[in-house]
């Protein structure tokens, strides 16, 4: 009889099925994205137009960086609320080194990713130091790193100017380097998760952390790298932003830690952990950009916005439990093969 997974009680899937699976689940989020771009076409005659596209492709770079980071959390069940104030925090150091410090930007650009990555190594610590649940820490990282971040910068926005705006500036290919960045960020992210030991090791950790522990697994440096790479990511994705405004913000990531969780809850992500993919988060990141911009496009106010949006995550919710409870139904009768 096949090898059974620890704790799910499931027979593992081959090689072939589980590309057949991840492959059947793009295509179903490329086919909502092509759904609502054929819709708001339809509504609008300036949606399918080169500044629409242009405003899309300057929001998604920094989102798509930090829901990657977001999906790596969620799989392990675990979660970030700080990545928003992260996102500030990081973007703070680098605006104060940059415009009142004079440091040269080689510098100032790893002490902006340093800060995001100290932040989740911290936040990771308290986790494991003290078992708290990672909802209460990062929600407290949230409040400490706005705070720190309102305190260097005076709670003064903190222009830079055309010294970090060169880095959205260069392109290869007709894309810019922060869309370069993103497309790298999601290509690495899934081949982390899908082909690697550690991906491996995350998943088991989400699926069933004490099956994972009693494997031999350290569930414990999992835990730790997985929070250092989300507040590194939250860290490159201000970085992004900074470059694009060409300012340091102390107000910039308010609530991308809310856009964070609904792209990788609409692409799949399980809330419970175990379960995930980067490449359907970052549809879930143009699935919720493609949304807001259409739905200002026919006229709908920031109300019905937020309405839909959140609709929208609700029912990403819905389909990720029944898809949770299908799953974690027992297996049907064996065949005469699998018997043998």
């Amino acid at each position: 009889m096949p090898e059974r997974l620890a704790g799910g009680g499931q027979t593992p899937r081959t090689h072939r099925q589980q590309c057949h699976g991840l492959l059947g689940d793009y295509a179903g989020m490329a086919a909502v994205l092509a759904a609502l771009i054929v819709f708001f076409a339809l509504k609008t005659e300036f949606f399918l137009t080169r500044d629409t596209f242009l405003a899309i492709a300057n929001q998604v770079p920094a989102a798509v960086v930090i829901a990657v980071g977001m999906t790596f959390v969620l799989i392990i069940a675990e979660i970030d609320l700080s990545v928003g104030s992260v996102v500030g925090f990081s973007s703070a150091v680098l605006g104060v080194v940059l415009a009142r410090a004079s440091w040269p930007l080689v510098a100032a650009i790893p002490a902006c990713l340093l800060t995001g990555v100290a932040c989740g190594l911290l936040s990771g610590a308290l986790v494991l130091r003290w078992r708290i649940p990672s909802f209460m820490v990062t929600l407290g990282m949230l409040e400490m790193a706005r705070g720190a971040t309102y305190l260097i910068t005076g709670t003064r926005t903190q222009y830079i100017g055309s010294q970090i705006q060169a880095v959205s500036s260069v392109s290869l290919f007709g894309l810019t380097l922060p869309a370069l960045i993103a497309v790298v960020a999601v290509v690495a992210g899934q081949f982390v998760l899908s082909s690697t030991v550690f991906g491996r090791h995350m998943i088991a950790l989400g699926s069933n952390a004490e099956a994972a522990r009693l494997s031999g697994i350290s569930t414990a440096r999992i835990r730790a790298t997985v929070f250092m790479l989300c507040g590194g990511m939250a860290a490159l994705g201000a970085l992004i932003t900074t470059a694009r405004i060409g300012s340091a913000d102390p107000n910039v990531g308010t609530g991308f830690e809310l856009q964070a969780i609904a792209a990788a809850v609409i692409g799949g992500t399980s809330l419970m952990g175990g379960r995930g993919s980067v490449v359907n988060s970052f549809f879930g990141v143009l699935i919720i950009a493609v949304l807001g911009t259409g739905l200002t496009q026919v006229g709908a106010g920031e109300p019905v916005k937020r309405l839909i949006t959140g609709a929208v995550i609700i029912a990403a919710v819905i389909v990720d439990h029944y898809r949770t409870r299908l799953s974690a139904s027992p297996p049907g009768p064996l065949s005469l093969r699998e018997r043998g």
